[in-house]
């Protein structure tokens, strides 16, 4: 079971900005929040209606109910195959149906008015129907169409932008845009051809326009739309992982990325124009077929990366006492991932595997937090964000951390000092039960084929770095700790967690002489704030 966070959310502000006197001002209606979300929901709503009326009254009624029973097979095989690439950092459901519905309404509307005006107005401009037909269906279609779903894209870019972070974002939310689109479009084709082969005489069976339809547009092709689109984007994503001085790149991008959809579209839509017939089957092989193969690699090891990344990043915040020891080796392995809530689930019910989803989603979203940090990619509020995931992990930790601990131990198949006990054994989290582990010096996390790094080898902060000395102020025991110092993207910059490899009678566990640092930090421009 993979969940969406619940994505917490920053400080409540004032609700106006004060004015020169002094006094709150309050915000302009189109600020509100019922109105930011009343507006888009309106205007799917309306697109969809205009749309519904538009493709019955091309199909009829027959017609429509025969394209839509046959145009939703797809569907849901798309929407699983994008939410599993998805899975690493599951973005807000919110986002995936506004995706769709603008794909499928606002998208699909755009594209049949903008399609028809202008095959219409080249058809009496040059007095050629036909040519103005194949015009249509090569340049002004791919132009009119990847234009409309790419605006899904940037919207998305632009307005939820914590939840679109890298390639795999854009591709999940290019695939869906485009799946919602594809889906309005077969409604109408096949309906059209329902309704060509009932003026026919009603000839059915494999050998009518329905079953032909059927099967060049669900069974060949189902992901054409979606592989054009992705092309967008990728390119989005590419802007995302781009830094923010770099802004050429970050333009260039996303243009590209359409252009290359556009292309890819119109070489698709003119290869039943030349060749007798054959020149689809030609395209279909040469180009479609490898060009998905090619992507549906790109983005599985895009996936793979990602997983390497949070195993990368987290064991920093082992070392500060955030996280156990098992924790960064659970969150980069998916099978870990669901066995940890397989665990919580048949321990403890379907509320504690949410949790522990909830947790996995937090962590990995730290994780990627701080590499954004490190790489120079880090906004304004880098220690506010940290600070929120790691408070949103510190309350879920009674019920995922065993759970965690569970999966660690069952994959890796060493004993791991310093985790947390099963449910129902040992004695609980307090500290000091057995030996702290040397940081960089315990068990591997199984064999090599898992992928777990060996701790002490991630490189984090500057040369000479120590993370600093644990300070739980009035908060200890058992609350999370107040800001200690910025992390210039060394350690957390939120300070160490309370009960962090300290007991009674013991000194806190001081780490920085096994922690192995080499690369030079980002600049203190591109850092984060210092904290409060």
């Amino acid at each position: 079971m993979a969940t969406s966070p619940p994505y917490p959310t920053y400080p409540p502000a004032p609700t106006g900005s004060p004015a020169p006197g002094g006094v709150l001002r309050h915000p302009h209606w189109w600020q509100r929040t019922w109105v930011r979300y009343a507006a888009p929901i309106s205007l799917l709503a309306l697109s969809g209606l205009v749309i519904l009326a538009l493709v019955r009254q091309q199909t009829g009624t027959e017609g429509f109910l025969v394209g839509l029973g046959l145009a939703v097979f797809p569907v849901p095989l798309l929407i699983a195959a994008f939410r599993w690439l998805d899975r690493v950092e599951p973005g807000p459901w919110r986002n995936l149906a506004f995706c769709f519905a603008w794909g499928a309404c606002a998208a699909a509307l755009v594209a049949i008015i903008a399609n028809s005006f202008a095959t219409h107005w080249i058809a009496v401009a040059t007095a050629d129907p036909k040519g103005a037909d194949t015009l249509g269906m090569t340049v002004i279609a791919p132009v009119v169409e990847e234009s409309a779903k790419a605006t899904a894209v940037l919207l998305v870019f632009l307005f939820r932008r914590r939840h679109f972070t890298g390639i795999v974002d854009g591709v999940v939310t290019a695939g869906v845009t485009a799946t919602g689109f594809a889906f309005t479009e077969n409604i109408l084709y096949l309906g059209t051809a329902f309704g060509t082969d009932q003026s026919d005489g009603g000839h059915g069976g494999i050998a009518s326009v329905t079953a032909a339809t059927f099967f060049v547009r669900v069974v060949m092709s189902p992901f054409a739309h979606p592989l054009f689109t992705v092309f967008t984007g990728i390119g989005f994503g590419i802007s995302a992982l781009t830094a923010e001085h770099r802004r050429v790149r970050r333009t260039l991008a996303p243009l590209g990325g359409l252009l290359l959809a556009m292309g890819m579209h119109s070489l698709w839509n003119g290869s039943t124009s030349f060749g007798d017939g054959y020149g689809f089957f030609a395209v279909y092989g040469a180009f479609m077929v490898p060009m998905f193969g090619l992507l549906t690699w790109l983005v599985i090891s895009t996936r793979q990366r990602e997983l390497r990344t949070v195993r990368a990043e987290l064991p920093a915040y082992v070392v500060a006492g955030w996280l156990t020891m098992p924790e960064p080796f659970v969150m980069g392995s998916m099978k870990a991932r669901r066995l940890a809530r397989d665990h919580a689930r048949d321990r403890l019910g379907k509320a504690a595997a949410r949790t522990v989803a909830e947790y996995e989603a937090y962590a990995t979203s730290l994780a990627f937090l701080r590499h954004r940090g490190r790489s120079g990619r880090a906004g304004a509020d880098f220690v506010v964000r940290e600070r929120e995931l790691l408070q949103e992990l510190w309350h879920r930790r009674e019920v995922a951390r065993p759970a965690l601990a569970h999966a660690g131990h069952t994959l890796a198949g060493a004993v791991l000092w310093g985790v947390p006990p099963m449910y129902g054994h040992g004695h609980g989290y307090a500290p000091g039960h057995g030996p702290s582990p040397v940081y960089g010096h315990h068990p591997s996390y199984g064999a090599p084929s898992h992928g777990a790094p060996a701790y002490g080898a991630p490189v984090y902060g500057a040369p000479g770095y120590r993370p600093p000395a644990y300070d739980p102020g009035p908060g200890a025991g058992g609350h999370a700790p107040h800001p200690a110092v910025p992390s210039q993207y060394g350690a957390p910059a939120y300070g160490r967690a309370p009960q962090a490899y300290a007991s009674q009678g013991q000194a806190a566990y001081d780490p920085a002489p096994q922690v192995r640092v080499t690369p030079t930090p980002p600049s203190t421009a591109a850092g984060p704030p210092p904290s409060a």
